[in-house]
């Protein structure tokens, strides 16, 4: 028994011999809660009952990460190769559990999942930026997922608001239907389109549907992926995690992917916009952004002829004029 046990035994003692409760509390100096929940304990379970117990509740109701919840975010880490930032997005748009990154992440430092095998660590050098006005610049690009499943995506440069399409193809046709849908979909006017130099964006009937449209169009140079850095790593985010959790064959993969591009631009924060979501950025900048009619009366069509697309050619039919 040790100190603690024996003074607690004194006070118990001294109230049963004398039964008075002030007295015993005056000596000892404790108050009278103290006294009878000892004395309780003493009836019960006698000197075994006067050590000090667990104070953690039998059952916690309001916990956030539970054992279920804790072997979802592991099996995510071990199966994926995921991160903290993308597993608290997985747990929110496969299971509907709202997780921050820190709890993600002292879940994985528990179970010794401090850092993912051969992470990548960003460049000192590195800086971000984005356009001022959502729809100034929009970043397009092609990947491919499969034989026969063309993944097109178009990102807004300042909102990360995203438009996704799936075709069976990469062709001109589909280009345009994918521009189509872009317009149609994008909560705020276009005027740039930005993509790399496949040939695909640079045929004329889809350069003619952009100046049909006022929507200027931008390709970038050969070689240098980085300069449409934002739908490139959104294409790193759709392989990860949507195309990941999908079988490819299935026949409702499209009205999946419209699901995802859904929670993409509602509900998935986006670090580079401090945590917001691309809708969440579109409505802080609304009353900055331009209308149709406004764009459409500053686009000259004389400064926007049809590009080449080798890179060497339309350099230098952009010089001679």
């Amino acid at each position: 028994m040790d100190e603690r046990q024996r003074a607690r035994l004194g006070w118990v003692k001294q109230y049963m011999e004398t039964n008075d409760a002030g007295l015993v509390c005056r000596r000892n100096g404790i108050s009278r809660p103290t006294l009878r929940k000892w004395v309780r304990r003493y009836d019960a379970h006698g000197a075994d009952g006067l050590t000090d117990q667990s104070r953690r509740p039998h059952s916690s109701p309001r916990a956030k990460i539970t054992n279920e919840i804790a072997d979802l975010i592991l099996d995510m880490r071990k199966t994926r190769k995921l991160g903290c930032k993308r597993i608290s997005n997985e747990l929110l748009r496969l299971h509907e559990i709202s997780l921050s990154p820190p709890s993600v992440q002292k879940v994985l430092n528990r179970n010794d999942q401090k850092f993912l095998p051969g992470q990548i660590r960003r460049r000192k050098s590195s800086k971000r930026y984005s356009r001022p006005i959502p729809g100034d610049r929009v970043q397009m690009d092609v990947c491919k997922i499969a034989p026969g499943r063309y993944h097109y995506a178009a990102v807004d440069d300042c909102t990360r608001y995203k438009v996704m399409g799936l075709y069976p193809r990469r062709t001109a046709a589909n280009t345009i239907r994918f521009l189509e849908r872009v317009i149609e979909e994008m909560p705020f006017p276009i005027q740039r389109i930005q993509t790399d130099r496949g040939r695909e964006f640079f045929a004329v009937k889809v350069q003619e549907w952009l100046q049909e449209y006022c929507i200027k169009f931008r390709p970038i140079k050969p070689r240098s992926p980085h300069l449409n850095g934002k739908v490139e790593r959104g294409h790193k985010t759709d392989l990860q995690e949507f195309y990941a959790t999908q079988d490819i064959d299935d026949p409702e993969l499209e009205l999946r992917l419209d699901e995802w591009q859904m929670f993409y631009n509602w509900h998935r924060p986006h670090s580079s916009l401090g945590g917001k979501s691309p809708s969440q950025k579109c409505r802080e900048l609304s009353e900055k952004t331009p209308f149709w009619d406004e764009l459409e009366a500053k686009y000259d069509p004389a400064r926007e002829p049809i590009r080449e697309q080798h890179y060497l050619t339309d350099l230098a039919i952009r010089k001679l004029k």
